[in-house]
């Protein structure tokens, strides 16, 4: 199964079909496209990437500490901040493709919005956040583990 995005979207290449596919679109839509639409009911995905980012954050965590039982504290806090550094979440959000299917304002279209690791990062901390709220902790786990393969 594939996420079930909007209709004007294209699938990403990641295993999972939303419940609730309203949770992806607020996930992929960026304060800036809300802002430009006053009186719009929309969401923006500020509040799914806060939660997102604990997600990603237990996720990794608990991967790092089975995968790797023999490292100390340290050691896995810096393989943790590598996994879950902007960057990588950054790389792994094209890899997905999501910078075509963000909602973007027409200040950040216009700044190759698309483009920023920074917008980048949070919209997949957003995604993450999404299939928490909708499929559960372990839905979340996998789709994590899948999407952030490459960087562990």
């Amino acid at each position: 199964m594939t996420a079930a995005l909007p209709a004007d979207s294209t699938p990403p290449p990641f295993k999972y079909r939303f419940l609730n596919p309203a949770l992806l679109t607020e996930a992929l839509t960026h304060k800036s496209h809300v802002n430009e639409r006053k009186g719009s009911e929309r969401k923006h995905n500020e509040r799914l990437e806060f939660l997102g980012d604990a997600v990603l954050s237990l996720v990794i965590s608990d991967y790092l500490a089975q995968r790797f039982p023999h490292l100390s504290e340290g050691a896995l806090s810096k393989l943790k901040a590598k996994v879950v550094s902007e960057g990588s979440l950054a790389a792994a959000a094209k890899r997905l493709s999501l910078g075509a299917r963000l909602k973007l304002g027409r200040g950040e279209e216009l700044s190759k919005g698309r483009e920023k690791a920074s917008l980048l990062a949070d919209a997949l901390e957003a995604v993450i956040a999404a299939v928490y709220l909708d499929g559960g902790l372990e839905a979340s786990r996998v789709i994590t583990l899948d999407v952030l393969g490459e960087e562990l």
